[in-house]
């Protein structure tokens, strides 16, 4: 096989979106492929091609992310696909490999994805960074515990979506530096958020929207949709679908969540992508009744060890010489010495004896401050030379609140 990789151009569209439906047995709707190729950065694709054949793609969208400390450009990885007929022929492996060497040669020394499948992207040095939760609610009994947060100030105004934008993209700016995972929106990502078309609506309806304020302005806001329904008994059985919900103080949070648990002949409410320490879990007076699953959310690649580790701050001293496995990206490989206290971070290559011992994939899963690195040494992935480096480090790099990214890129 001739295999040759290569950036996409726009005149190769619908050849990338054919392969992407036969990748993920899906069809992508047209008004969906024209979101997606909004976002899309031609100059940071990549397709592998057999001959004239495109037969695998991916590409990377330009990111401003939370970590823990503040914002720093990330790399997120999407779209990657290889048609099922070429399938163990090398041709992800050429392009991941290809696609790490562009994002370090860019500069970029963090990069993220979501997974397709939780198997496939620890081979190339990335970590299960950060989970979220599902939630499915009865109505009935979603009581909140009497120490829920009330603030009387608040009131809720029923909005269209496509009419408040402005509001969204103002209460959004306002959570983004609050949580290390979230990633600026750009207009064309604020169009898939909102997009109302009929494919997107399904059997849920029209996109809805509620805003909490005082008379200082907005506070919060929810996205949702509401799946009408009654029981053989004609007794009201509808659900509601929330899309997102963010609250920038307790009680808007409380109260907007109220709203959606209170909307009329709603008898349950189903939200997917919730943070792993949603305040929800502690309002319901019943959490069990929450229903609630864990899955992963983001995963972190560290392309660049040296760099990304001072580019995030720490939430205790610590000094460790670590020894970092990674076989695509041999300039990680090798010892580094983390110092960090509260003026800041410092890493460098060092000769001294390793303090630990981890693949990059382990400094990835622990980057935004969610994974805690002393299971991953119970399980044989860390190995620890200096009794007590594992723990000193998993406490420097723990960070609340947990990271959490929102919206799949």
């Amino acid at each position: 096989m001739s295999l040759s990789l290569r950036p996409m151009t726009e005149n190769e569209w619908s050849d990338w979106i054919a392969v992407d439906e036969e990748a993920f047995g899906n069809a992508v709707p047209p008004h969906r492929a024209e979101l997606f190729k909004g976002t899309t950065e031609f100059d940071r694709s990549l397709g592998a091609f057999e001959d004239d054949l495109l037969v695998g793609v991916t590409a990377v969208c330009s990111f401003t992310m939370t970590v823990p400390g503040g914002p720093i450009p990330v790399g997120g990885v999407t779209a990657v696909g290889v048609l099922p007929s070429h399938r163990r022929r090398g041709i992800l492996s050429a392009l991941m490999t290809r696609q790490l060497n562009d994002l370090h040669e860019r500069g970029e020394a963090v990069a993220a994805l979501y997974a397709s499948e939780a198997a496939i992207y620890g081979r190339f040095g990335y970590g299960r960074a950060a989970d979220n939760l599902f939630f499915d609610i009865p109505t009935r009994g979603s009581t909140f515990a009497p120490s829920a947060p009330v603030d009387p100030a608040l009131r809720l105004r029923v909005v269209r979506p496509a009419e408040a934008r402005a509001t969204f993209e103002k209460i959004f700016e306002a959570a983004l530096d609050g949580r290390p995972g979230l990633y600026a929106r750009t207009p064309a990502r604020w169009d898939g958020v909102l997009s109302d078309h009929e494919a997107d609506q399904g059997s849920a309806g029209p996109l809805r929207a509620v805003v909490v304020e005082d008379d200082g302005g907005p506070r919060g806001y929810a996205l949702f949709r509401i799946k009408p329904g009654v029981t053989a008994h004609d007794v009201p059985d509808s659900e509601l679908r929330l899309k997102e919900l963010f609250g920038l103080d307790p009680a808007a949070y409380a109260l907007l969540w109220r709203h959606l648990l209170d909307r009329d002949l709603v008898a349950r409410v189903r939200a997917a992508q919730r943070p792993a320490d949603d305040p929800l879990i502690h309002l319901l007076a019943e959490p069990r009744r929450l229903n609630a699953g864990w899955l992963d959310d983001l995963w972190v690649r560290i392309v660049d060890v040296e760099r990304a580790l001072p580019a995030r701050r720490y939430s205790a001293p610590v000094d460790v010489v670590i020894d970092v496995e990674d076989a695509l990206c041999p300039w990680n490989a090798g010892r580094l010495r983390l110092t960090a206290d509260g003026s800041g971070a410092r890493c460098v290559p060092t000769d001294e004896p390793a303090d630990l011992t981890l693949p990059v994939s382990a400094l990835g899963a622990a980057y935004l401050g969610g994974r805690p690195l002393t299971p991953l040494q119970a399980a044989g992935v860390v190995r620890e030379s200096r009794a007590g480096a594992v723990r000193e480090l998993s406490v420097a790099m723990a960070w609340e609140p947990a990271p959490w990214a929102g919206l799949v890129f």
